[in-house]
């Protein structure tokens, strides 16, 4: 299977560069497995696909300001260091992605101010980076400080004192996110008030380069995506097992399911890849957003709504002028 064959058109004006001031003003493409059609509906109707014995399952992680700005030491060009996770127990190891990659050697030093230091420790491929932070005791609260929100790169601005509210969704807890789990973007608390027929889960995944990092093999079975950590409460999976449909709330959700239908684990790590057939083993149905061509997240919405119903769905979303990518519409897939 050709990564080629997961392609489509995207007008650059239909990239959503602002979120929308109601969260839930969203519009919603609603797609029928089983009967092979789509219908054009606005998010505020979710709740009203929900039944009796649904569970609908969202993922909590909270992004965090991973995108730091500093320049190397000795030297005036701004360098940025996109956090990703920690790799150390004491918290000051760091996989990143540097940018500009190539200048940064082993054993450089990153100022990023108010005493904030990084040191490159080793280099992998495709501008990946394991940084040492000094002087610091805790960098998420450094983060805060002196961190960005980690807008995408197809949003062509700079991060915004509002995008540390809005590229967050309304339950977000638990933080670890290096990008948010878009698809619970729409949710506001009355919306989720609405949900009663369903029993709510909640699930942990924190997003990072296995979720958003491009594919760089064209034989989609040749692809392995970084690990990602998960976890579920006792709670949470008990919801989940006993559900005559369990509704996931974006792919984030989904990969965190199979992945504990597949292991038996409820927590851990997770490289799971789905793709076109490759089975879901507890997913009934799915919200999620609009996604890049040629991702792992496009082929995992192909995988379970199936390929040529997705793609004509998505060519449907592009000709009515849908919003597509992070702060865009959204689909629910039934």
């Amino acid at each position: 299977m050709q990564l080629a064959e997961f392609d489509y058109h995207l007008p650059q004006e239909l990239i959503a560069q602002q979120a929308l001031p109601d969260r839930a003003a969203s519009r919603m493409l609603v797609v029928h497995r089983a009967e092979g059609r789509f219908e054009d509906r606005a998010f505020r109707d979710f709740a009203s696909f929900l039944r009796r014995g649904d569970c609908l399952v969202l993922n909590d992680s909270r992004v965090f300001p991973a995108r730091l700005y500093g320049r190397r030491a000795g030297w005036t060009g701004r360098v940025e260091v996109f956090l990703l996770k920690c790799v150390s127990d004491d918290g000051r190891d760091w996989q990143t992605l540097v940018r500009p990659g190539r200048k940064m050697r082993t054993g450089e030093r990153i100022e990023f101010g108010e005493g904030l230091e990084g040191e490159i420790l080793a280099r992998g491929e495709f501008g990946e980076r394991t940084v040492r932070f000094h002087s610091v005791d805790d960098l998420y609260a450094a983060s805060e400080r002196v961190g960005h929100v980690p807008l995408p790169p197809y949003i062509k601005r700079a991060d915004s004192a509002a995008d540390r509210e809005r590229y967050q969704t309304v339950f977000a807890r638990e933080r670890g996110s290096v990008a948010a789990p878009t698809a619970g973007l729409h949710f506001t608390p009355e919306i989720l008030a609405q949900c009663a027929a369903a029993e709510i889960a909640w699930v942990t995944l924190h997003v990072g380069l296995g979720t958003f990092q491009p594919l760089h093999e064209e034989e989609v079975e040749r692809v392995h995506l970084h690990s990602e950590q998960y976890s579920i409460s006792a709670e949470s999976a008990t919801r989940i097992a006993a559900a005559q449909r369990v509704v996931a709330v974006g792919t984030t959700s989904v990969r965190t399911i199979e992945s504990a239908a597949r292991t038996g684990r409820q927590a851990g790590e997770t490289d799971i890849f789905l793709y076109p057939g490759v089975p879901f083993l507890r997913t009934g149905a799915m919200l999620t957003n609009f996604h890049l061509p040629r991702t792992s997240l496009l082929l995992l919405v192909c995988a379970f709504a199936g390929k040529d119903l997705a793609l004509a769905a998505y060519r449907h979303a592009v000709a009515e002028r849908y919003r597509f990518y992070s702060y865009g519409d959204c689909m629910l897939i039934l």
